[in-house]
């Protein structure tokens, strides 16, 4: 099951129903099945707030992935500022819209193995975006 809840934001402008069946369609191409994933979309205070206590870092992030895997079934709470989503989107000159949903995605990459910090890593996570992007 997926959730979307928002906390000090509106909620985003997304179609559940499709935006959960892409999720889905993404993650079996890995070949993970969803178990229990929650989203939040906040605001940067929040995710500020959330970066502080469960990670000790000071900084304004646009997602905050926590991991619960069990074996092939994803589990986890993805945390999204939307506040640094559009920021990211006007700094990229990308569409708001294109720019949420790769960060949602991203976070289930996350959940799917994939990691963005080590050398060569982030070029395969964005590979991993965009095509996951692609069949949304």
């Amino acid at each position: 099951m997926i959730t979307y809840s928002s906390e000090n934001v509106k909620f985003p402008n997304i179609k559940r129903r499709e935006t959960t069946a892409w999720i889905r369609r993404v993650a079996a191409t890995y070949g993970k099945h969803i178990g229990e994933v929650g989203y939040l979309f906040c605001d940067d205070e929040k995710i500020l707030e959330v970066n502080r206590e469960f990670l000790q870092h000071d900084y304004y992030t646009d997602i905050i992935t926590f991991d619960y895997n069990e074996g092939h079934q994803i589990n986890g709470d993805l945390v999204i500022s939307l506040d640094t989503v559009r920021s990211n989107a006007e700094l990229f000159g990308k569409d708001y819209e294109e720019e949420l949903h790769r960060v949602i995605i991203h976070g289930i990459l996350h959940l799917c193995g994939l990691n963005d910090k080590g050398p060569g890593e982030r070029e395969q996570m964005e590979e991993a975006e965009n095509r996951a992007l692609a069949i949304r």
